[in-house]
């Protein structure tokens, strides 16, 4: 079917009080399974491409996301195409015509002035050309291989006064908040300060998204969309599947060269964990 967009799957999932889950995307193997696992519980789903994974594929954009968007549009499901983590104003400039609906622009590592300014300014370009935008306000850490810092350190939390503000005045569409999670989490042991969350949810008239979710349980999962997350980003949890699977593989079967053969289980455990990542999140969220 053809592509949806992220603010068409959000505003969904906010009215069925659930959350869309939005998978990042690194190869083709990614895009296959994040697709065959919501098309396994019948659900919609977003492809994100990160600005980190743009860098690993030589700061090519176009490849990528061309393959994305030819695999969505044989999905039986809804699927959306997000860009994820931009700081580059030229990456940002590429997404109408690369297939995107939508972007998150971050400059959350600036001082809270420059972020506004910086954000309005991509909010603008990006509404007149129909794109749909994200932003953060607070430090949700471990991006890119940075080190991470302590999440629950004074000020690294979103502050839903500065957060009322940030919104109105830079005019973004959703707002990914710093509620005790981090990127790139190997083991799922964070909590997320649902006590936060209600007071942001409170505050906010947008959307809000939650960031370095693979770190979380599924009982933190699902009481952060009870609490008013309505876009849920994932992507070390892909990774570790793939890799775990790829590992056993290689392990088992020594003699192979053959990428199709680790390549497949490797896809396998992605579909599978894509599939129960979005029942966790949205079991309301399913379409016919």
């Amino acid at each position: 079917m053809p592509l949806t967009t992220t603010g068409v799957l959000v505003a969904r999932a906010a009215s069925a009080r659930s959350a869309v889950a939005s998978f990042n995307i690194i190869t083709l193997e990614h895009v296959e399974a994040v697709i065959a696992g919501a098309e396994s519980v019948h659900a919609p789903v977003v492809l994100q491409i990160s600005e980190n994974a743009v860098r690993f594929r030589h700061g090519r954009l176009l490849p990528l996301a061309r393959a994305a968007v030819a695999a969505a549009e044989h999905a039986t499901v809804p699927v959306a195409l997000h860009l994820d983590h931009v700081q580059s104003d030229a990456l940002l400039r590429q997404a109408p015509d690369a297939g995107f609906g939508s972007v998150m622009y971050d400059a959350a590592r600036l001082p809270y002035a420059d972020n506004l300014a910086a954000t309005r300014a991509a909010a603008d370009w990006a509404h007149a050309q129909g794109l749909w935008i994200e932003a953060e306000l607070g430090e949700v850490g471990g991006k890119a291989g940075q080190s991470a810092p302590d999440p629950h350190a004074p000020g690294a939390r979103t502050d839903p006064d500065q957060a009322r503000a940030f919104v109105a005045d830079s005019g973004v569409d959703a707002l990914a908040v710093a509620v005790g999670t981090t990127h790139a989490m190997t083991t799922r042991t964070a909590s997320v300060d649902h006590a936060l969350l209600k007071r942001l949810a409170a505050a906010l008239d947008v959307p809000l998204v939650l960031h370095g979710s693979s770190g979380l349980p599924d009982d933190e999962l699902t009481a952060a969309v009870t609490g008013g997350i309505t876009k849920v980003n994932i992507g070390t949890a892909l990774n570790i599947a793939m890799t775990g699977a790829i590992r056993e593989y290689l392990t088992t079967h020594p003699e192979a060269v053959d990428s199709r053969g680790y390549l497949t289980v490797g896809r396998e455990a992605m579909t599978r964990t894509v599939a129960e990542i979005i029942e966790v999140l949205s079991p309301a969220a399913v379409v016919p």
